[in-house]
């Protein structure tokens, strides 16, 4: 059997590119290890969507991305969960309110809806925030959050509906070369033609490079997250916390529409490797520091952790454009545990590139993601 374009990996990437893909009339084969989609990584993510980057081509995927996902109900009739909460970063430091104030030069020019505000303001939108030492703090509005499981499902059945094929249970063992040029791929079932392969398998994406001899900059490492029972609503936003603490650096939560609060903390030094083990430091680090931030959490129960993995680049941002070693062979992948934000705003420009119709936005995009930038510095709020 023959293919426009295999897909590696049916996650956060690997689905809503190959909804892209079926939308401009190509068909696509995703081939993905696990039994249905969005069962690696992606059903790891905690839901929060942002475009509130200092990167503009972070700014403009995910911009796109907030589109998609605060339409699709209304264009598509999935409920995914879409809830505009904003995102909210409140300040204590000095430093970090002329790191915010510096940013929103770049962030307005770009389209996003977001301001630095005073206390009085941070304490409406996060009722009950810790006042002491509260120097305010940026406010987004139209950021947000989904259901990564609902949204990853309606992707799916949308891409087979537009004549998308999924084959699951599925493992790539090879991409097949001629000469360079890719011509197919083997599976641990069969094989497939094809003369275009999209790396989407995040952490494990150097192992599928290594087939065709190719090195491929993704280290994993892991992150875990939580979630608690369900309470009324008492705040809508998505709550970041830039300062760092011992053993972590930055963590976040939200209440999501069914009023669980789900939280994340970003490990310091990182947990390199595939381990997705729990561990038994991360609910009194990161518990300790929200009930500190935000006092009112303190009786709610957790309900259940989880980790995932984050596949790291070396400067924080994306791999996505064409392999120059290896024709036919495009990579998307190396979210850095932001894929689900970026997923479907980066699944346009990676059909459009496969079908060659990139437009401006595109080629701003490929440039500042490709594969063979040089990885210097990191995004400000990565």
């Amino acid at each position: 059997m023959t293919y426009d374009v295999i897909i590696a990996g049916a996650g956060s990437v690997g689905v809503p590119t190959a909804m892209a893909l079926a939308e401009l009339g190509l068909k696509p084969l995703v081939v993905d290890m696990h039994p249905s989609p969005g069962q690696g990584e992606n059903k790891h993510a905690i839901g929060g969507i942002r475009a509130t980057h200092s990167e503009p081509a972070k700014i403009l995927t995910c911009r796109r991305s907030l589109e998609i996902f605060s339409t699709w109900q209304l264009l598509h009739g999935d409920d995914i969960e879409w809830l505009k909460g904003g995102y909210v970063f409140p300040v204590y430091r000095p430093d970090d309110v002329q790191m915010l104030k510096g940013l929103l030069a770049v962030q307005k020019k770009f389209g996003l809806n977001i301001d630095f505000v005073g206390p009085q303001a941070i304490q409406k939108s996060i009722p009950g925030i810790n006042p002491q030492g509260l120097r305010g703090g940026t406010i987004s509005i139209d950021d947000g959050s989904i259901s990564p499981l609902l949204a990853v499902n309606a992707f799916y059945r949308r891409a087979l509906k537009l004549g998308a094929e999924f084959h699951f249970n599925e493992k790539i063992t090879e991409i097949l070369c001629r000469k360079d040029k890719v011509v197919g791929i083997v599976t641990d079932k069969t094989r497939y033609g094809t003369a275009v392969v999209i790396d989407a398998a995040g952490p494990f994406s150097p192992e599928l490079g290594k087939t065709v001899n190719i090195d491929i900059p993704i280290t994993p490492d892991s992150h875990e997250g939580a979630i608690t029972e369900p309470v009324a609503p008492f705040f809508k936003c998505m709550v970041v916390d830039i300062r760092p603490a011992a053993g972590s650096k930055h963590y976040y939560f939200y209440q999501n529409k069914q009023g669980q609060v789900i939280f994340c903390i970003t490990p310091d030094p990182p947990i390199i490797g595939k381990d997705k083990r729990e561990t038994s430091q991360f609910l009194p680090q990161v518990c300790a520091r929200m009930v500190n931030l935000l006092p009112r959490l303190k009786n709610l129960r957790v309900r259940r952790t989880w980790r995932g993995l984050y596949p790291m680049t070396p400067d924080g941002s994306p791999l996505i454009g064409w392999n120059r070693e290896i024709k036919g062979l495009f990579h998307a992948t190396g979210m850095c545990g932001q894929g689900l934000m970026l997923a479907p705003g980066i699944a346009e420009t990676v059909a459009r590139s496969v079908a060659g119709s990139a437009n401006e936005t595109d080629e701003l995009i490929l440039k500042k993601f490709s594969p063979y930038r040089e990885f210097s510095g990191e995004e400000a709020l990565k």
